[in-house]
């Protein structure tokens, strides 16, 4: 089976970092996209959570912030939750690589090395959110 989701946005805010007692770092992150014209010539944005874990996770947050373009490759997985009683279901974007795109802001950028852009292979994230 495929689940492979590649999307190109801004960042809507700073990514979030976190880290867990067991786990190690996690960010999450939305992602302000448009969708291709439609028939009346207007564009519509959709906002994409996303998150990310480890190394891809620590590269996110030092390299960028709100407003910077990046394209984003992963995979969508769903989350399912209560609240006030009612079950619930999000969907989000499993970042697993991401790539500078320009138009934005950044400061400084990583050395040659392959790695620098986020590629981190992996199978499954530590625990469920």
């Amino acid at each position: 089976m495929l689940n492979q989701t590649i999307l190109q946005g801004r960042f809507t805010a700073d990514p979030e970092t976190k880290t867990t007692a067991n786990s190690g770092s996690f960010c999450s992150f939305m992602i302000a996209s448009e969708r291709p014209k439609d028939s009346k010539g207007e564009r519509k944005t959709d906002f994409i959570p996303c998150m990310a874990w480890g190394k891809t996770a620590e590269f996110i947050s030092q390299y960028f912030s709100k407003g910077d373009m990046a394209i984003i490759s992963g995979r969508l997985q769903s989350r399912n939750y209560e609240k006030d009683g009612q079950k619930r279901c999000a969907y989000e974007i499993y970042a697993m690589q991401i790539d500078f795109c320009g138009g934005g802001k950044r400061q400084e950028e990583p050395s040659g090395n392959s790695d620098a852009y986020g590629y981190i292979p992996t199978t499954e994230a530590p625990f469920e959110l």
